[in-house]
Protein backbone atom coordinates (compact mmCIF):
# COMPACT_ATOMS: atom_id res chain seq x y z
CA UNK A 1 0.00 0.00 0.00
CA UNK A 2 1.14 3.65 -0.83
CA UNK A 3 0.78 6.18 1.79
CA UNK A 4 -1.02 9.20 0.82
CA UNK A 5 -1.52 12.50 1.80
CA UNK A 6 -3.15 13.29 4.80
CA UNK A 7 -3.96 16.66 6.44
CA UNK A 8 -5.37 15.48 9.56
CA UNK A 9 -3.53 17.32 12.14
CA UNK A 10 -5.62 20.38 11.44
CA UNK A 11 -8.93 18.62 11.05
CA UNK A 12 -9.06 18.37 15.16
CA UNK A 13 -8.98 14.54 14.51
CA UNK A 14 -7.38 11.66 16.62
CA UNK A 15 -3.98 11.26 16.79
CA UNK A 16 -2.40 8.24 14.66
CA UNK A 17 -4.48 8.67 11.64
CA UNK A 18 -3.14 7.68 8.06
CA UNK A 19 -4.46 7.88 4.45
CA UNK A 20 -3.53 5.34 1.65
CA UNK A 21 -3.86 5.14 -2.19
CA UNK A 22 -6.10 2.50 -3.28
CA UNK A 23 -6.88 1.03 -7.07
CA UNK A 24 -10.54 0.00 -7.93
CA UNK A 25 -10.96 -2.79 -10.14
CA UNK A 26 -11.65 -0.50 -13.28
CA UNK A 27 -7.87 1.43 -12.23
CA UNK A 28 -8.68 4.75 -10.72
CA UNK A 29 -7.02 5.49 -7.84
CA UNK A 30 -9.13 6.49 -4.61
CA UNK A 31 -7.89 7.96 -1.15
CA UNK A 32 -8.83 6.10 1.67
CA UNK A 33 -8.05 7.22 5.30
CA UNK A 34 -7.99 5.40 8.45
CA UNK A 35 -7.60 6.49 12.76
CA UNK A 36 -6.75 3.32 14.71
CA UNK A 37 -8.45 2.90 18.37
CA UNK A 38 -6.24 1.22 21.26
CA UNK A 39 -9.19 -0.10 22.55
CA UNK A 40 -11.69 -0.81 19.72
CA UNK A 41 -15.39 -1.59 19.70
CA UNK A 42 -15.48 -1.95 16.49
CA UNK A 43 -14.90 0.58 13.23
CA UNK A 44 -17.70 3.07 11.10
CA UNK A 45 -17.11 3.65 8.04
CA UNK A 46 -17.85 6.99 6.87
CA UNK A 47 -19.85 7.14 3.80
CA UNK A 48 -19.10 10.79 2.66
CA UNK A 49 -21.27 13.40 0.77
CA UNK A 50 -20.93 14.92 -2.64
CA UNK A 51 -18.02 17.30 -2.63
CA UNK A 52 -16.78 16.46 0.75
CA UNK A 53 -13.17 14.86 1.92
CA UNK A 54 -11.98 12.84 4.52
CA UNK A 55 -10.76 15.83 6.87
CA UNK A 56 -13.83 17.41 6.82
CA UNK A 57 -14.58 14.40 9.22
CA UNK A 58 -11.76 14.59 11.80
CA UNK A 59 -14.02 16.52 14.62
CA UNK A 60 -16.65 13.73 14.02
CA UNK A 61 -13.72 10.59 13.99
CA UNK A 62 -12.54 12.47 17.04
CA UNK A 63 -16.66 11.94 18.85
CA UNK A 64 -16.84 8.17 18.01
CA UNK A 65 -13.02 7.58 18.98
CA UNK A 66 -14.22 8.69 22.74
CA UNK A 67 -16.93 6.40 21.90
CA UNK A 68 -14.93 3.51 21.10
CA UNK A 69 -14.65 3.07 17.55
CA UNK A 70 -12.00 2.96 14.83
CA UNK A 71 -13.15 5.18 11.63
CA UNK A 72 -12.52 4.50 7.95
CA UNK A 73 -13.57 7.12 5.49
CA UNK A 74 -12.90 7.55 1.68
CA UNK A 75 -12.47 10.20 -1.00
CA UNK A 76 -14.77 8.81 -3.46
CA UNK A 77 -14.05 9.10 -7.55
CA UNK A 78 -14.22 12.52 -8.86
CA UNK A 79 -13.87 14.46 -5.50
CA UNK A 80 -11.05 14.72 -3.14
CA UNK A 81 -7.43 13.79 -3.53
CA UNK A 82 -9.07 10.68 -5.45
CA UNK A 83 -8.91 10.66 -9.45
CA UNK A 84 -11.34 13.28 -10.72
CA UNK A 85 -13.10 11.85 -13.54
CA UNK A 86 -13.01 15.07 -16.51
CA UNK A 87 -11.13 17.77 -17.81
CA UNK A 88 -13.02 20.19 -15.60
CA UNK A 89 -11.52 19.18 -12.02
CA UNK A 90 -14.18 21.14 -10.57
CA UNK A 91 -17.09 19.09 -11.94
CA UNK A 92 -18.91 16.89 -10.03
CA UNK A 93 -18.72 13.48 -11.91
CA UNK A 94 -19.43 9.89 -12.19
CA UNK A 95 -19.89 8.02 -15.23
CA UNK A 96 -22.12 5.58 -13.82
CA UNK A 97 -23.64 5.86 -9.94
CA UNK A 98 -22.58 1.85 -9.51
CA UNK A 99 -19.43 2.84 -10.22
CA UNK A 100 -19.02 3.89 -6.24
CA UNK A 101 -19.86 0.59 -5.57
CA UNK A 102 -16.06 -0.21 -6.66
CA UNK A 103 -14.76 2.33 -4.55
CA UNK A 104 -16.70 0.75 -1.61
CA UNK A 105 -15.34 -2.62 -2.67
CA UNK A 106 -11.79 -1.25 -2.35
CA UNK A 107 -12.18 0.32 0.26
CA UNK A 108 -13.50 -3.02 2.65
CA UNK A 109 -10.73 -4.86 0.88
CA UNK A 110 -8.28 -2.22 2.29
CA UNK A 111 -9.90 -2.66 5.53
CA UNK A 112 -9.82 -6.23 5.76
CA UNK A 113 -5.74 -6.02 4.87
CA UNK A 114 -5.33 -3.60 8.02
CA UNK A 115 -7.47 -5.80 9.84
CA UNK A 116 -9.88 -3.09 11.07
CA UNK A 117 -11.60 -4.05 13.91
CA UNK A 118 -14.39 -5.92 14.00
CA UNK A 119 -17.90 -5.46 13.53
CA UNK A 120 -18.11 -3.01 11.01
CA UNK A 121 -20.88 -0.14 11.42
CA UNK A 122 -21.45 2.39 7.93
CA UNK A 123 -22.35 5.39 8.31
CA UNK A 124 -23.32 7.31 5.16
CA UNK A 125 -24.05 11.08 4.57
CA UNK A 126 -25.91 12.62 1.96
CA UNK A 127 -24.59 11.23 -1.63
CA UNK A 128 -22.89 8.82 0.45
CA UNK A 129 -26.46 7.92 2.24
CA UNK A 130 -27.34 6.57 -1.48
CA UNK A 131 -24.27 4.98 -1.88
CA UNK A 132 -24.52 3.09 1.50
CA UNK A 133 -27.77 2.25 1.16
CA UNK A 134 -26.83 0.19 -2.17
CA UNK A 135 -23.78 -1.37 -0.50
CA UNK A 136 -26.44 -2.55 1.99
CA UNK A 137 -28.38 -4.31 -0.59
CA UNK A 138 -25.55 -5.62 -2.27
CA UNK A 139 -24.97 -7.78 0.86
CA UNK A 140 -22.13 -5.80 2.19
CA UNK A 141 -21.24 -7.46 5.98
CA UNK A 142 -21.74 -4.28 8.29
CA UNK A 143 -23.81 -5.45 11.44
CA UNK A 144 -25.29 -1.86 11.72
CA UNK A 145 -26.26 1.82 9.45
CA UNK A 146 -27.07 5.13 10.19
CA UNK A 147 -27.59 8.09 8.18
CA UNK A 148 -27.49 11.67 8.23
CA UNK A 149 -29.85 13.38 5.29
CA UNK A 150 -29.65 10.44 3.11
CA UNK A 151 -29.41 11.15 -0.89
CA UNK A 152 -32.64 8.83 -1.34
CA UNK A 153 -34.41 12.11 -3.31
CA UNK A 154 -32.83 15.32 -4.38
CA UNK A 155 -34.79 18.79 -4.13
CA UNK A 156 -35.27 20.30 -7.44
CA UNK A 157 -36.98 23.12 -8.13
CA UNK A 158 -40.39 23.37 -8.94
CA UNK A 159 -39.31 25.25 -12.74
CA UNK A 160 -36.97 22.55 -13.17
CA UNK A 161 -38.51 19.47 -12.01
CA UNK A 162 -39.81 18.00 -15.88
CA UNK A 163 -36.39 19.11 -17.68
CA UNK A 164 -34.36 17.53 -15.10
CA UNK A 165 -36.66 14.37 -15.79
CA UNK A 166 -35.18 14.63 -19.79
CA UNK A 167 -32.25 16.73 -19.85
CA UNK A 168 -29.37 14.97 -18.45
CA UNK A 169 -30.52 11.79 -19.71
CA UNK A 170 -30.40 13.63 -23.08
CA UNK A 171 -27.45 15.59 -22.74
CA UNK A 172 -25.73 12.19 -22.17
CA UNK A 173 -26.88 10.33 -24.73
CA UNK A 174 -25.62 13.07 -27.20
CA UNK A 175 -22.27 13.54 -25.38
CA UNK A 176 -22.87 16.55 -23.48
CA UNK A 177 -22.66 14.94 -20.12
CA UNK A 178 -19.97 16.17 -18.71
CA UNK A 179 -21.61 19.69 -18.83
CA UNK A 180 -22.68 21.29 -15.57
CA UNK A 181 -26.59 20.54 -14.42
CA UNK A 182 -28.71 24.02 -14.30
CA UNK A 183 -28.06 26.71 -12.00
CA UNK A 184 -24.48 25.36 -10.82
CA UNK A 185 -20.90 25.89 -11.89
CA UNK A 186 -17.49 25.46 -11.34
CA UNK A 187 -17.24 27.45 -7.93
CA UNK A 188 -17.32 25.88 -4.65
CA UNK A 189 -20.08 26.41 -2.74
CA UNK A 190 -18.54 26.77 0.80
CA UNK A 191 -16.44 29.37 -0.78
CA UNK A 192 -18.92 31.28 -2.28
CA UNK A 193 -21.96 31.16 -0.34
CA UNK A 194 -22.78 33.34 2.59
CA UNK A 195 -23.15 31.94 6.25
CA UNK A 196 -26.59 33.42 6.30
CA UNK A 197 -28.09 32.12 3.67
CA UNK A 198 -26.25 28.64 3.33
CA UNK A 199 -27.82 25.62 3.28
CA UNK A 200 -25.72 23.22 4.97
CA UNK A 201 -25.08 24.22 9.23
CA UNK A 202 -26.53 26.84 11.09
CA UNK A 203 -23.28 27.44 12.97
CA UNK A 204 -21.67 29.56 12.40
CA UNK A 205 -17.89 28.37 14.06
CA UNK A 206 -18.61 24.58 12.20
CA UNK A 207 -19.24 27.10 8.78
CA UNK A 208 -15.68 28.19 9.57
CA UNK A 209 -13.82 25.36 9.86
CA UNK A 210 -15.23 24.05 6.46
CA UNK A 211 -14.05 27.09 5.13
CA UNK A 212 -10.36 26.86 6.62
CA UNK A 213 -10.36 23.14 5.64
CA UNK A 214 -11.52 23.37 1.82
CA UNK A 215 -8.40 25.89 1.74
CA UNK A 216 -5.67 23.28 2.74
CA UNK A 217 -5.92 21.94 -0.42
CA UNK A 218 -7.44 23.31 -3.99
CA UNK A 219 -8.80 20.01 -4.89
CA UNK A 220 -10.44 19.48 -1.12
CA UNK A 221 -12.83 22.18 -3.42
CA UNK A 222 -15.99 21.10 -5.78
CA UNK A 223 -18.00 22.79 -7.68
CA UNK A 224 -21.30 21.10 -9.31
CA UNK A 225 -22.53 18.24 -10.82
CA UNK A 226 -22.16 17.32 -14.03
CA UNK A 227 -25.46 16.68 -16.51
CA UNK A 228 -24.35 13.19 -16.19
CA UNK A 229 -24.11 12.49 -12.33
CA UNK A 230 -27.47 14.56 -12.38
CA UNK A 231 -29.09 11.81 -14.46
CA UNK A 232 -27.04 8.82 -13.04
CA UNK A 233 -28.39 10.20 -9.30
CA UNK A 234 -31.81 10.59 -9.58
CA UNK A 235 -32.36 7.07 -11.24
CA UNK A 236 -30.72 5.41 -8.51
CA UNK A 237 -32.80 7.51 -5.59
CA UNK A 238 -35.71 5.62 -7.96
CA UNK A 239 -34.48 2.54 -8.09
CA UNK A 240 -33.19 2.81 -4.02
CA UNK A 241 -37.49 3.42 -3.48
CA UNK A 242 -38.19 0.43 -5.09
CA UNK A 243 -35.39 -2.32 -3.69
CA UNK A 244 -35.84 -4.43 -0.68
CA UNK A 245 -35.22 -2.77 2.73
CA UNK A 246 -31.64 -4.50 4.32
CA UNK A 247 -32.29 -6.37 7.11
CA UNK A 248 -29.78 -4.30 9.39
CA UNK A 249 -30.19 -2.15 12.55
CA UNK A 250 -30.75 1.24 10.86
CA UNK A 251 -31.73 4.60 12.29
CA UNK A 252 -31.78 8.02 10.14
CA UNK A 253 -31.80 11.54 11.03
CA UNK A 254 -32.72 14.78 8.99
CA UNK A 255 -33.45 18.77 9.87
CA UNK A 256 -36.28 20.31 9.42
CA UNK A 257 -34.83 23.09 7.67
CA UNK A 258 -33.29 20.77 5.18
CA UNK A 259 -33.25 21.96 1.35
CA UNK A 260 -31.10 19.84 -0.67
CA UNK A 261 -32.69 16.23 -0.02
CA UNK A 262 -35.85 14.75 0.27
CA UNK A 263 -37.27 14.39 3.68
CA UNK A 264 -40.73 12.91 2.23
CA UNK A 265 -38.21 9.91 0.44
CA UNK A 266 -36.06 9.67 3.90
CA UNK A 267 -39.58 9.65 5.59
CA UNK A 268 -40.98 7.04 3.37
CA UNK A 269 -37.41 4.72 3.12
CA UNK A 270 -37.77 4.65 6.96
CA UNK A 271 -41.70 3.77 7.50
CA UNK A 272 -40.77 0.66 5.34
CA UNK A 273 -37.64 -0.56 6.79
CA UNK A 274 -38.25 -3.27 9.67
CA UNK A 275 -37.00 -1.59 12.75
CA UNK A 276 -35.26 1.24 11.82
CA UNK A 277 -35.61 4.51 13.76
CA UNK A 278 -35.91 8.00 11.94
CA UNK A 279 -35.76 11.75 14.00
CA UNK A 280 -36.35 15.09 12.40
CA UNK A 281 -34.26 17.36 14.12
CA UNK A 282 -35.80 21.16 14.49
CA UNK A 283 -34.23 23.65 13.44
CA UNK A 284 -31.46 21.88 11.71
CA UNK A 285 -29.84 22.01 8.27
CA UNK A 286 -28.25 19.43 5.70
CA UNK A 287 -24.64 18.77 7.77
CA UNK A 288 -26.23 17.14 11.14
CA UNK A 289 -22.43 16.14 11.52
CA UNK A 290 -21.13 20.11 11.02
CA UNK A 291 -23.96 21.35 13.16
CA UNK A 292 -24.43 22.95 16.40
CA UNK A 293 -23.04 20.45 19.29
CA UNK A 294 -26.69 20.44 20.81
CA UNK A 295 -27.65 18.85 17.54
CA UNK A 296 -24.45 16.64 16.66
CA UNK A 297 -23.79 14.99 19.74
CA UNK A 298 -26.85 13.42 20.64
CA UNK A 299 -26.91 12.32 17.11
CA UNK A 300 -23.72 10.64 17.48
CA UNK A 301 -25.13 9.24 20.53
CA UNK A 302 -28.30 7.74 18.65
CA UNK A 303 -26.02 6.44 16.07
CA UNK A 304 -24.00 4.95 18.80
CA UNK A 305 -27.41 3.12 20.46
CA UNK A 306 -28.10 1.80 16.63
CA UNK A 307 -24.67 0.40 17.03
CA UNK A 308 -25.88 -1.65 19.90
CA UNK A 309 -22.57 0.04 21.82
CA UNK A 310 -24.39 2.41 24.12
Amino acid sequence: MTRAPFYDETADAPTGGSATWLTTDDGVTVRAGYWPHDQPRGTVFFFTGRCEFIEKYGRNASEFARRGLAVVAVDWRGQGLSDRLLKDPNTGHVDKFQDYQRDVRALLAYAEEIDAPKPWFMLGHSMGGAIGLRALIDGHAFKAAAFSAPMWGIVIAPSLRQLSQVLPRVATSLGFGGRYAPTTGGASYLLTAEFEDNQLTTDPEAWAHMQDLAQLQPRFQLGGPSLTWLAEALAETRALAAAPRPNVPMHVSVGTEEEIVQIDAIEAMAADWPGATIEVIKGAEHELLMERADVRLPFIDRIVATFGLD
